[in-house]
């Protein structure tokens, strides 16, 4: 999908607030020589910025607009090195709440319906995006924040929450204390909105069945607004993003020449109108493709695959490149395990090992199981994992994201 002549008018925007404040892409520009550009090839032809560029410029130095026209700043966590603050002026905030709001008008929410926000506030972009969005579209918000999951289900019953706002893991945990408490009659939720972490067909198929809902898929990152930059309709054919405000390519990782619409690669965002720290070809790491044509419900926005992954999600295991989502995919084909899996890779006696495990109920034979999911790694992979059947509850909850992968080795 090439970019268009208004959006190259509103990257050239970008470029001259970005040469104008010496901020670091600013400089990058200044050392490409690019003051503008007039065409798909030229832009192709600017430099990609990457998270460790922002890390360079921490604290402050992506702040593009002038400091008293700053009206709040939000960060990355910050666990691999130095987080990323990214400042947002009033227009930034007025614009995410827009395609906040968007969003759940996507999803079909209206200002009637009765909004339950667990994701976390403070520096993190979740909950306050989530808020934001839903004020706009004049719903009521309940702004929970993560956590305290008594109190949960309390307000949502008391309440009448309609629509759940979560990631996949707390959404998970908390279908499965409804149904541990006997409570689903007396919850009224209809739909689910769920971002911040990839979750598998198998993960969504059980949450839907045991709350009842609707699902819905919020694309975003902390360094391009945070989420609310996309979410699929309806007809679940993947995410609409929307194109009036960011620009999305897909490209090969390894070249970083863009692919054709229909061809996974990496998403690659550059922000159109954003003002407190724009991003120019910013590679976000996260796998998907760009899906042709028009969708069914009719909206011009164009549609994002859901994410597959990150490009540095990739293990390596006895010479063997491995993706998660390739042993999620085996472990789909098992209608005997339940949606939740952990991968532990250790080093011992001098050679690489991978444990996977898995839960499922008491009804199975356990020991049988665990051989069939190893041979069906060996068979589809090429290395054969040390697999752990365990009763369904017994690997952890959480109430952020949950961490599936574990690598022993760098411990």
């Amino acid at each position: 999908m090439q970019i268009n002549e208004r959006q190259l008018e509103l990257v050239n925007g970008r470029i001259k607030a970005l040469l104008a404040s010496g901020s670091f892409y600013g400089k990058k520009l200044q050392e490409a020589g690019i003051t503008e550009v007039h065409s798909s090839e030229d832009f192709e032809k600017l430099p990609f910025s990457e998270k460790a560029d922002l890390r360079d410029a921490y604290p402050l130095g992506l702040m593009t607009a002038p400091e008293e026209e700053i009206v709040r700043i939000h960060s990355s966590s910050g666990t691999t090195g130095k987080p990323v603050i990214i400042p947002y002026t009033r227009k930034d905030v007025e614009d995410w709440a827009i395609m906040f709001a968007r969003c759940y008008e996507t999803a079909g929410i209206t200002n009637k319906d009765r909004i339950h926000i667990t994701p976390g506030y403070g520096l993190w972009t979740a909950g306050i995006g989530f808020q934001a969005g839903c004020e706009r579209l004049g719903a009521m918000a309940i702004p929970m924040g993560p956590g305290n999951t008594d109190k949960q289900l309390e307000m949502m019953e008391n309440l009448g929450s309609t629509v759940l706002c979560s990631t996949s893991s707390y959404a998970l945990l908390l279908a499965e204390e409804i149904a541990k408490r006997g409570m689903k009659d007396r919850i009224h939720l209809k739909k689910g909105v769920i971002g911040s972490e990839r979750w598998s067909a198998k993960m969504r198929e059980r949450i839907s069945t045991e709350l009842g809902i609707e699902l819905y898929d919020i694309y975003g990152l902390t360094e391009i607004y945070g989420p609310g930059i996309g979410i699929n309709c309806e007809h679940n054919t993947g995410m609409h993003y929307w194109d009036d405000y960011i620009y999305l390519e897909i490209i090969d990782p390894v070249t970083g020449k863009t692919v054709p619409d229909g061809e996974q690669g990496e998403i690659v965002i550059t922000t159109l109108v954003k003002e407190g720290a724009p991003l120019i070809r910013y590679r976000t790491h996260d796998l998907s493709r760009i899906i042709p044509g028009t969708c069914p419900c009719g909206r011009s926005y164009p549609r994002i695959d859901v994410i597959a992954g990150r490009t540095d999600d990739m293990m390596k295991i006895k010479g063997v490149n491995v993706f998660p989502a390739q042993i999620e995919e085996i472990l789909a084909a098992f209608p005997e395990i339940s949606s939740e899996y952990q991968i532990r890779i250790s080093h011992l006696e001098g050679k690489d090992t991978m444990r996977i495990y898995v839960e499922s109920t008491g009804d199975v034979d356990f020991n049988d199981l665990a051989r069939r999911i190893a041979e069906k790694v060996k068979s589809k992979i090429g290395f054969t994992p040390i697999v752990k059947v365990v009763e369904i509850g017994v690997l952890p909850r959480s109430m952020k994201k949950t961490a599936r992968v574990i690598d022993e080795r760098y411990q």
